[in-house]
């Protein structure tokens, strides 16, 4: 773990961006399509420390991207590459566009300065997605990873913001995996090998302490 003085230097609210991934009712919400995952963000308290996050982020300045994972009704655009994907097809609940399926589950709570970016292909909430822009646009320097799951969507985002440059903050206890132990390893064997891994309690510790403006806003050259 960082010390204290180490993550405060990361988060700073003018610079830290907080990314929610697929914390939507489809996935992690009680009608959800992966009722497995569903059950282990919610019985690891990793959703509610999500929920605690994103709180203490509007608090605190830190501007706060949901990353929401759908389909269009007929499928176009849809990778069908990977098993995971066709399994996908299958399922009795679909993440589809303009349903129920994709707005941010409870208890985390979307304010209208929050930006919700929706993806239609792949497996990173950041790779062809508007995400990247985005954070440049808003002056990133760290990013805080954060939402399901660790087996997929998770890793991926992680490497890409690594990959572009960005430092990145994962809260261990508020991303969830299947089965619950795999998380710990991927943290432990993986994560933590290109990521500064952090317990909710010290990202909320540090946010209080550094209460500051929001990130300033990006004004075209």
């Amino acid at each position: 773990m960082p010390s204290n003085e180490q993550l405060r230097e990361l988060l700073d609210p003018r610079s830290t961006v907080l990314l929610t991934v697929e914390c939507q009712q489809g996935v992690v919400g009680t009608d959800s399509a992966l009722p497995e995952l569903a059950e282990e963000a919610r019985r690891s308290g990793a959703l509610a420390h999500v929920a605690r996050l994103v709180a203490a982020a509007h608090d605190s300045g830190v501007q706060v991207i949901h990353a929401i994972a759908e389909r269009r009704p007929d499928g176009r655009g849809a990778n069908r590459n990977a098993r995971l994907f066709r399994a996908a097809e299958r399922l009795p609940v679909q993440q589809l566009s303009g349903t129920g399926a994709v707005r941010v589950a409870a208890p985390i709570e979307v304010r209208e300065e929050d930006l919700v970016v929706r993806r239609l292909h792949g497996l990173s909430p950041i790779q062809g997605t508007d995400v990247d822009p985005l954070l440049r646009n808003l002056g990133c320097r760290t990013l805080v990873v954060t939402g399901v799951s660790a087996n997929v969507a998770v890793p991926n985002a992680v490497f890409d913001a690594v990959n572009r440059g960005y430092h990145v903050v994962v809260p261990a206890d508020a991303i969830a995996g299947v089965p619950s132990d795999y998380t710990s390893a991927m943290i432990r064997n993986t994560l933590a090998l290109v990521a500064t891994v952090a317990s909710t309690a010290d990202v909320l510790d540090c946010l209080a302490r550094r209460r500051g403006p929001a990130a300033p806003e990006f004004t075209p050259a």
